[in-house]
């Protein structure tokens, strides 16, 4: 197999594409696949000739979830009984790069890492794993909140402690990962809940 590379960078097969397939398809997005979706016959139209049409993925979520009567996002309890999904507690940075800045809690599981995706998003600690450094849970049903260690790299501690199960979160406790230190402050507890 012989390696060609394009003007705009790409590498691909010579002996396969004339030019390269990722310059020559324009809106193409080579890091994901699209499936492919076979038109079915309408009634009374008779048979349907055998053509596939591509869909983009926002178009096959949409034909999804008007078919399943769901919108596919999954739903936290809190939420689903009261509309809302309220903060029921809070974490506040008392030292590190991030330090004075807070992170609402809501009901069930909230991730924490660095990525701006993630439910708590602690930026500025290159120490703390992109996605799921830890997770914190509050169990609407119990009214109690966990610490859960995640799957990144780096260790979890809670009040100097290394976590390796899910513990139980208590107000005032300090949650430390990569530089990072966090105290831990309920709202929902024993004197109020939703």
């Amino acid at each position: 197999m012989s390696m060609k590379r394009c003007a705009n960078g790409h590498f691909y097969d010579d002996a396969k594409y004339q030019q390269c397939p990722y310059c020559g398809i324009s809106n193409m997005d080579a890091s994901k696949t699209m499936p492919i979706i076979t038109p079915r016959p309408t009634e009374g139209a008779g048979e349907t000739v055998g053509r596939t049409v591509a869909m983009s993925p926002e178009e096959i979520a949409k034909r999804q979830a008007a078919a399943s009567g769901d919108d596919g996002k999954t739903v936290a309890i809190m939420k689903k009984k009261t509309g809302i999904d309220p903060v029921v507690g809070w974490l506040v940075c008392v030292d590190g790069p991030s330090r004075g800045k807070d992170y609402r809690i809501k009901s069930e599981r909230n991730f924490i890492g660095r990525d701006p995706s993630m439910d708590i998003s602690v930026q500025g600690d290159e120490s703390i794993s992109r996605n799921n450094h830890a997770v914190i849970s509050y169990n609407p049903k119990n009214n109690s909140f966990r610490l859960i260690p995640g799957d990144g790299h780096g260790l979890v501690y809670l009040n100097d402690d290394e976590v390796f199960v899910p513990m139980e979160l208590k107000r005032g406790d300090i949650i430390e990962m990569g530089q990072t230190k966090l105290i831990f402050v309920p709202l929902c507890g024993e004197d109020f809940t939703w």
